[in-house]
């Protein structure tokens, strides 16, 4: 496996409303593997790509492994910033339809 990113989202937990991501299951990308997942507020997740640290989404493949989704991005929708793999112009956060917990 080749590196992805420095980070691989594989689940989200919303906000009540559920039109924000308030946390997320990150797994450090090594390369060859990835590591294990740690919980991150969203919050931490913004500040660090506007740092400049990548994020892609990952999924579970038919055979268990994990598969390569979209980058993550910071998009503005009217003044406010939301983390999402498209630019749909809704104001909600999308990261491919990850598994929630």
């Amino acid at each position: 496996m080749s590196k992805w990113a420095d980070y691989a989202i594989s689940d989200v937990h919303f906000n009540n409303a559920h039109t924000h991501i308030d946390r997320v299951k990150a797994r450090p990308d090594n390369g060859d593997q990835l590591g294990a997942a740690t919980d991150h507020a969203r919050a931490d997740i913004v500040s660090a790509i506007k740092k400049g640290v990548t994020y892609v989404t990952i999924f579970k493949n038919k055979e268990g492994n994990w598969s390569k989704g979209q980058p993550v991005y910071i998009i503005k929708v009217n003044g406010t910033e939301y983390i999402k793999t498209v630019d749909n112009g809704k104001p909600v956060d999308n990261l491919d339809n990850l598994p929630e917990y």
